[in-house]
């Protein structure tokens, strides 16, 4: 009977400390493989916190699933900083253009609600929100109201 292991690994730098090692130790499998795996499969992530699962089964034969990361960690990797702002309202840390918040959208797609690229965008544009990211200057929350308006209609239907 197969068991399962989620946890959330630094892309690429998965190591056999914690949070993996602890979990994997009392199971039957090779703790170093299936850590040489997860880093092959989450190296384009780069440090970027990605979900993974382990799934496992006695005989000692694992297969991993990477997740896409969370979208907050998308946003910081993309406009370079660490943390979000304390007063998303009032302080901003970081500015996206539209291009890169096409490129985090088309990555999150598969796990958001949204129907195109479009509607992703103005999920991700959400969380920008909350991390006080503005978009192409202007203050996220107003991003819906403009991607509404055709005002990014040639770079998110492209």
């Amino acid at each position: 009977m197969a068991e399962t292991i989620e946890v959330l690994v630094p892309g690429g730098q998965a190591d056999p400390g914690p949070p993996l090692g602890p979990e994997l130790g009392p199971t039957p499998v090779d703790v170093q493989a299936v850590v040489q795996e997860i880093n092959e499969q989450t190296a384009a992530f780069d440090g970027t916190e990605v979900p993974v699962t382990v799934e496992y089964e006695e005989d000692g034969s694992f297969s991993i699933g990477v997740g896409v990361p969370p979208t907050a960690e998308l946003i910081k990797d993309e406009a370079g900083f660490e943390t979000g702002s304390g007063e998303p309202n009032e302080e901003f840390v970081a500015d996206l253009d539209v291009e890169q918040l096409k490129s985090i959208a088309e990555q999150k797609k598969p796990d958001l609600l949204a129907y195109d690229t479009k509607q992703a965008a103005k999920e991700v544009a959400g969380t920008c929100v909350s991390l006080g990211v503005t978009i192409e200057g202007e203050d996220a929350r107003t991003f819906d109201d403009r991607a509404d308006a055709g005002d990014y209609d040639d770079v998110l239907e492209a």
